[in-house]
């Protein structure tokens, strides 16, 4: 299993009703073990636990208690003679109220509500056999929406296989983007209000979810309209209070496939939540995969990207920038010409990814850039109180790509990139 498939599993869990007998074996299910291992465990062949619990060496000890006692058996756990003897990785107690447990290499914690633990499913991936936990916790929000748009995207097609083929695959890929930005978009600030587009489906649509493309057109129309043409275009006063949003996105055909009430109801999970955590870099290219079906075996094995682009871009260009702030930074005199110097410099990049994929070199580069930049900022704050505006613009970072979906991917995510770190620089200077 991987990342995403074991998130799904997770929260599947944390959301079903709570079975204490149930629990561990279903627990350990969800992280990739096998049948004939459950077996085992089950009728005690392989059970080792020595407080009533269930022990799978070399892996995790899990105890199911009485209301009120989970921190004394996660205790209870930890001073086993069985853990320590079975090399376990991470115990768990819970009454199916709370839920604590340990990682004992590390000695991290998890404690919180039941229904919650699912939240932290990154701190369980050692059981699964994935030993890259830091950087999939720092992705952790964008396996959880990429696992939510691969069920959307799944069952839409379920429910109207001929989008799945032809131009209306190209369309449907559309819609999924126009998705993602308005998720997106309500959480950041670009819309009124944090759940106008979600909420706005939630009301106007029918719980049988019969009229929900009619509803999310209409939604995408306004977006296409400006406020003065939209009385003339006659667009609903419920959805008058949305921008309209330039830069083409809602250009073009608004078509939306039908929902059932099953994707009705994965749409309004998607809305609900908190998309200001996407992390760009990296959702670019698991949601590729997504609606990739060649690429779908791979979901969530994108999360290490980062890392490999720091390895080119540090070299090529990062590290003589970073050199230049730090010998600026150090000047006793002409410091203010000197960092200007070097945002001039910042501002006239123009980079190039010959085979950019869904924009992960590209968004990287910026951000890191945009980053530095913010740093010169600040020093200058300090040194005479100017602030001046940012020089880069995503319009300086080019790409080429044969895939049509995979380059609209890497627009998308350099917007919302863009977008993200004026926050971030509203935040940091002010």
């Amino acid at each position: 299993m991987n990342a995403v498939e074991i998130e799904q599993a997770v929260s599947e869990l944390a959301e079903s009703p709570f079975d204490a007998e149930e629990f561990p074996f279903a627990f350990l299910t969800a992280f990739g073990n096998k049948a004939t291992t459950l077996k085992r465990l089950r009728t005690g062949t392989s059970n080792k636990s020595d407080v009533g619990g269930v022990l799978q060496t070399n892996n995790a000890h899990l105890k199911v208690c009485a209301p009120g006692s989970v921190a004394d058996t996660l205790s209870e756990l930890r001073e086993s003679r069985a853990t320590a003897k079975g090399k376990v990785k991470v115990i768990v107690a819970t009454d199916g109220r709370t839920f604590e447990a340990e990682d004992l290499n590390s000695g991290e914690t998890v404690a919180c509500e039941y229904p919650e633990f699912a939240d932290h499913f990154g701190f369980f991936l050692p059981l699964a056999g994935i030993s890259t936990v830091k950087q999939i916790r720092e992705s952790a929000f964008d396996i959880k929406a990429t696992g939510r748009l691969n069920r959307l995207y799944v069952q839409l097609l379920k429910d109207n296989p001929e989008w799945g083929t032809g131009e209306q695959r190209e369309q449907m890929n559309h819609c999924m983007a126009r998705l993602i930005f308005c998720f997106f978009a309500e959480d950041t600030d670009i819309f009124s209000r944090s759940d106008l587009f979600t909420d706005t489906i939630d009301r106007m649509s029918d719980s049988d979810a019969a009229n929900t493309h009619e509803i999310i057109m209409e939604l995408f129309r306004a977006m296409n309209t400006r406020h003065e043409d939209r009385e003339a275009e006659q667009i609903a006063r419920w959805a008058d209070e949305l921008p309209y949003v330039n830069g083409g996105l809602f250009a073009g055909s608004l078509e939306v496939p039908r929902f059932t009430r099953i994707a009705r109801s994965y749409l309004l999970h998607i809305g609900s939540l908190d998309w200001k955590k996407i992390n760009p870099d990296i959702f670019g290219s698991m949601f590729q995969a997504v609606i990739d079906p060649e690429e779908r075996h791979n979901l969530g094995q994108h999360y290490t990207s980062v890392t490999n682009i720091m390895k080119v871009i540090e070299p090529l260009f990062l590290n003589d920038f970073r050199e230049e702030f730090e010998k600026a930074s150090n000047l006793q005199r002409g410091k203010s010409q000197a960092l200007h110097r070097l945002l001039d410099r910042i501002a006239k990049v123009k980079i190039f990814d010959p085979a950019c994929g869904s924009g992960n070199f590209l968004i990287i580069a910026y951000k890191e850039l945009r980053k530095l930049e913010m740093d010169v900022f600040a020093e200058l704050q300090t040194l005479d109180g100017t602030l001046p505006l940012s020089g880069l613009d995503v319009s300086q970072f080019y790409g080429i790509e044969i895939a049509d979906f995979a380059a609209e991917t890497a627009v998308l995510a350099l917007w919302l990139t863009e977008h993200q770190m004026n926050l971030e620089s509203k935040r940091v200077c002010g």
